[in-house]
């Protein structure tokens, strides 16, 4: 029986997604290497065996946020030490123990809002949060990605974070535009629900008004979310952040 056009397209288009996830997974990021090699060496320092420290999200995409496991029956100073040790790696971000203890920050880790929106965008140039069609709600498929553009915030506290909501140019142009604030809206929503305070927020929509360099206005890459963060007060850490409380 002949393969009807439209199913081997469709069958190609699915191989070819499945191949370049695959590669956006699993190829290596040199930054991300080096941190993780220091991190095991901080772990070593802070005399601190079995504890282990992955720099790679749930769904295997790597991360310069690591979650520290083991260490089960060190004390609290040990692992207060540890978390601090890591955090303390240059290029580190926030840092949290698998076991639900708070995020760490160290007090000599030196933190840019640069950054904090390095890292979210270095998350979504592999992966886009996604709406359902002409609408705010966010798709479900999403909720992993906006738990780690949260955690990849985190550190940054204190600054404003700018949510910018884009579309292509199909449809109205007013439409366009409401529609654009209206998921950014929905982005900061999610954020705040994940811990981001709201008043370091900031949500605004331009609807096709500025499309990727290179993209016809039309193109559905334009539909997209962008994060600016922008230095005001650093926020110091308070007990709940500290490492040492479960």
């Amino acid at each position: 029986m002949p393969v009807r056009p439209t199913l081997a397209i469709i069958a190609g288009a699915l191989v070819t997604a499945s191949i370049g996830a695959a590669g956006s997974r699993w190829t290596g990021d040199p930054l991300i290497d080096r941190i993780e090699a220091q991190a095991e060496q901080a772990i070593a320092a802070a005399g601190a065996s079995g504890v282990d420290a992955s720099f790679s999200s749930p769904n295997g995409f790597r991360s310069r946020h690591p979650v520290l496991s083991g260490g089960e029956r060190l004390d609290e100073a040990t692992r207060d030490r540890v978390a601090k040790a890591v955090a303390a790696v240059p290029g580190v971000g926030g840092v949290r123990w698998a076991d639900g203890t708070a995020n760490a920050e160290s007090g000599t880790l030196v933190l840019t809002p640069l950054h904090c929106q390095d890292d979210v965008e270095a998350l979504l140039r592999a992966r886009s949060i996604r709406f359902e069609e002409s609408s705010s709600k966010i798709d479900a498929g999403s909720r992993e990605l906006l738990d780690e553009v949260a955690m990849a915030l985190r550190p940054c506290l204190g600054s404003i974070i700018a949510i910018t909501g884009h579309t292509d140019a199909s449809g109205p142009k007013a439409a366009n535009l409401a529609l654009s604030r209206e998921r950014a809206e929905a982005v900061q929503r999610a954020l705040e629900l994940r811990g981001i305070p709201r008043d370091g927020l900031r949500a605004q929509g331009v609807g096709s008004n500025e499309p990727v360099e290179g993209l016809a206005p039309e193109d559905p890459a334009n539909r997209r979310i962008e994060f600016s963060v922008i230095a005001t007060v650093p926020l110091h850490p308070t007990p709940v952040d500290t490492p040492s409380a479960r």
